[in-house]
């Protein structure tokens, strides 16, 4: 999918200031406040999948939003753009926001407070991994492939033979993600139901807000579905 990415087109985003300023927004102010909510309401008994949720809603997704916003004819530079921003967001961010939501928030409410430990290094090893390597190989591509033997071939002849493995790899991670947890579904499938509700309903709302939030500014079809897989991810 980063090989689809067209990177000389990435400036116009960054000067997108409507959308980096909304795309932030949602991502680490709304969207973590929502699951913060969605997890005491379905949770507030089972405090070590409570946790798991909460930090599951400051945990941007950066590697399958690229297949499922490509699927929907999102914005690829958008795409790129928004989750390298983020991928680099998270690593600063994502300790100092899991002490607020798992101690310092619930302690103003007087709710009960856990802890968890975040490695920065575990995160950024994380996002060089799954953001960084796909990156670099996917703008090696378009720059050497173009240079070699030009644009036109380039988009028209050497994407189209590659671009279905990308949805051969989403299908592929798929069954492995499932296969690897079959033993726990198959043995709490009442507490992956319980878990799986929460998430669902942030999905459901996350996307469909953002979406509203993307038209009513005008962001058109394209930039406004990036806008919402980057945050629902």
């Amino acid at each position: 999918v980063l090989a689809k990415v067209r990177y000389y087109e990435t400036r116009r985003v960054i000067g997108d200031k409507k959308l980096m300023i909304t795309s932030l927004v949602i991502n680490w102010v709304l969207a973590p406040a929502f699951m913060f909510v969605l997890a005491w309401i379905f949770l507030a008994d089972l405090p070590e999948y409570r946790t798991g949720l909460i930090i599951v809603g400051l945990a941007r997704c950066i590697a399958m939003v690229f297949i499922w916003n490509d699927l929907a004819c999102g914005d690829r530079e958008a795409a790129a753009v928004l989750v390298a921003i983020n991928s680099v967001f998270q690593v600063f961010a994502f300790g100092a926001l899991g002490w607020f939501y798992l101690q310092v928030l619930p302690g103003w409410l007087g709710l009960p407070t856990t802890s968890a430990e975040f490695s920065v290094w575990s995160i950024t090893l994380s996002v060089l991994v799954f953001l960084g390597i796909p990156l670099i190989t996917g703008f090696l591509t378009r720059t050497l492939g173009e240079k070699a033997k030009g644009r036109d071939w380039y988009e028209n002849k050497f994407l189209p033979k590659i671009g279905p493995w990308a949805l051969y790899g989403l299908l592929f991670t798929i069954v492995v993600l499932f296969a690897l947890q079959g033993d726990a579904i198959i043995a709490k499938p009442l507490d992956v139901a319980r878990i799986a509700l929460p998430l669902l309903v942030y999905f459901i709302v996350v996307f469909g807000a953002s979406m509203l939030i993307g038209r009513s500014l005008g962001m058109g079809y394209a930039r406004t579905t990036t806008l919402a897989f980057t945050a629902a991810g």
